[in-house]
């Protein structure tokens, strides 16, 4: 290690946000060890804990987000706490980096996130925090973290995940993913918390498992998305999986309400007392960024404009997409169209609701972001990055239910006892795509991005989450020509189709069979899913975890599929 100098440790070389800024600099005295010159910031005069651990996240070849969040005492409301952190070279913490303080500030509910500069790539740091108090410090755990390479060929692996609902279950998919050694990075594709109240949706598993939301109501205000953000790092295996590896996360829908768009959700309702959609907006993001390890979206750009590029060598360049909030278009829902309509009715709705849905004008991205992406691709392509990997929300590939009147016995039709599943098995004739929250709901700018991608001569890897069930999709553009392949990871707790369409045990491998783009699909259980990229191929491994409504737990590995790169292009997904 080169000889350590003031300036490398401290905030000239490190901005701080949420960290209040501080004039007292270390002294260095062995080129392994700081001490800090005498500090005279006042201590908190209460009990101050780090019980929602670390995390880090967003990394760059000489940058990344470290986060934690201090506990404040209750007898001292709206009181700054005097925090510092160190950062390391090894786990045993002798060989320091960076050391500075500054305050925990209650505007932004005491959280602290740090963008650590003047790193080195594709290097393993350890961090820790520590609280000054009137009866001692208070050191928070340890994290782990790692920047991105700056070039070069090293294989890249990352922990791919989504929908983790806390009254469903435990946590076994983080604590697999904290197990699991030398991960580049841990993608996190949305829905990382619900809003829903006791009395909601997971409500009764919650009670039985004693894992009620908190606060027990909807969340809608902004200490209400702060309680609830709370409440889930409090999790031991949600902070072993922060604490283990950088995240790279994007939000989904229920980081605000189910089924968002960027002016309003289905969930969100000004009529039943729950004010305007900006506001409730506006808490949710401001949460998110205060609770999360991601980097503020740069001045200039609206607050919920969370999509942003990381480079990982020449390996892959990962697009993290903003689907929700900014550009997509109003909600197209089958529940609204043709609910309740007499089933010789169906088909006419079913058409016009159709011809809503291809509107050239509809978008996902909104037209900034689709700008932005076509950039992205042309410009990773023209520094010859093997692979483009969107970190998307949801499905992108071509779904439509398999005709259940044909493929399920009269037997499996009479268990189906779920409303929702009633009325799936008539529509499933009409081989349309029966979720239009996915891609499928928005075909123009579905086509929008795949031409993009052919125009940059891009190897698509697309992964996805939000429908709580595994897929191996080969996506194909209207033209029918391969433009990648897609990688849907399962749920960390939330339950699948599967659970809902009873005793169809073959409903996976009826999906592949009604879908041309389909390879495999897993509509079972709870998992995540190991995503490896080198320069010649991508694989995905599918991990299952045996059951979240039981303290223990088994993990098995359900299956894998890979593509390699060919030429110019990628071959189509094959089991590996």
């Amino acid at each position: 290690m080169g000889k350590l100098t003031r300036r490398g440790l401290l905030g000239a070389s490190t901005s701080i946000l949420g960290l209040a800024a501080c004039q007292r600099e270390a002294i260095i005295e062995a080129e392994t060890r700081i001490t800090v010159s005498p500090d005279d910031r006042p201590a908190y005069p209460g009990t101050a804990n780090f019980i929602h651990g670390v995390a880090s996240g967003d990394p760059l070849p000489d940058s990344v987000i470290i986060w934690t969040r201090v506990t404040p005492d209750a007898a001292f409301p709206d009181t700054p706490i005097p925090v510092s952190y160190g950062v390391f070279e090894d786990e045993a913490m002798e060989r320091p980096v960076k050391y500075s303080q500054g305050f925990a500030m209650p505007d932004r509910d005491y959280t602290v996130k740090v963008n650590l500069t003047d790193l080195n790539p594709d290097t393993v740091y350890y961090f820790r925090f520590t609280a000054k108090t009137t009866s001692g410090d208070v050191d928070s755990p340890i994290g782990r973290t790692k920047t991105t390479a700056a070039s070069g060929d090293t294989p890249v692996k990352f922990a791919v995940i989504s929908c983790s609902n806390y009254p469903f279950g435990y946590f076994h998919v983080y604590r697999d993913i904290a197990n699991t050694a030398e991960l580049d990075a841990v993608i996190h594709l949305g829905d990382y918390l619900y809003e829903y109240g006791i009395d909601g949706y997971g409500g009764s598993v919650g009670q039985a498992l004693d894992r009620n939301h908190e606060p027990p109501l909807e969340i809608i205000t902004l200490d209400d998305y702060r309680t609830r953000h709370a409440q889930y790092k409090t999790d031991p295996d949600l902070q072993a999986a922060h604490a283990a590896a950088p995240w790279l996360c994007t939000w989904d829908d229920h980081e605000s309400t189910n089924n968002s768009y960027r002016s309003g959700a289905e969930n969100h309702n000004p009529e039943a007392g729950e004010g305007n959609w900006t506001d409730r907006k506006q808490a949710a993001v401001q949460a998110y960024l205060e609770w999360m390890p991601v980097r503020d979206p740069e001045v200039g750009k609206a607050r919920e404009a969370l999509y942003r590029r990381f480079d990982f060598g020449d390996v892959a360049s990962v697009m993290c997409l903003e689907t929700r909030l900014t550009g997509r278009s109003d909600e197209i829902s089958w529940f609204t169209e043709i609910g309740g309509l007499e089933p010789a009715a169906v088909p006419l709705a079913a058409a016009g609701t159709m011809l809503k849905v291809q509107n050239e004008e509809r978008t996902m991205l909104g037209a900034a972001q689709e700008s932005w992406l076509d950039a992205q691709l042309k410009d990773s392509t023209e520094k010859s990055k093997s692979w483009q990997v969107l970190a998307n929300q949801i499905v992108m590939a071509r779904v439509r239910p398999p005709n259940f009147n044909v493929t399920l016995t009269d037997e499996q039709k009479a268990a189906q006892d779920i409303g929702y599943i009633q009325q799936l098995i008539p529509f499933s004739q009409l081989g349309l795509p029966f979720n239009l929250d996915a891609w499928d709901g928005f075909p123009a700018a579905r086509d929008r991005l795949y031409e993009s991608a052919k125009a940059a001569g891009a190897r698509l890897v697309t992964l996805t989450g939000d429908t709580h069930t595994a897929w191996a999709n080969t996506l194909v553009d209207k033209d029918n020509e391969q433009r990648g392949v897609e990688f849907g990871c399962t749920s960390v707790t939330s339950p699948g189709l599967g659970i809902y369409i009873k005793e169809v045990p073959d409903l996976g491998d009826q999906f592949v069979s009604a879908n041309p783009e389909v390879d495999f699909h897993d509509p079972f259980g709870s998992g995540w899913t190991l995503v490896t990229l080198t320069k010649d191929d991508v694989r995905a491994d599918y991990r299952k975890v045996s059951d979240v409504t039981a303290e223990t737990y088994t993990v098995s590995d359900v299956a894998a599929y890979t593509s390699q790169r060919d030429g110019a292009g990628q071959t189509p997904l094959a089991p590996a």
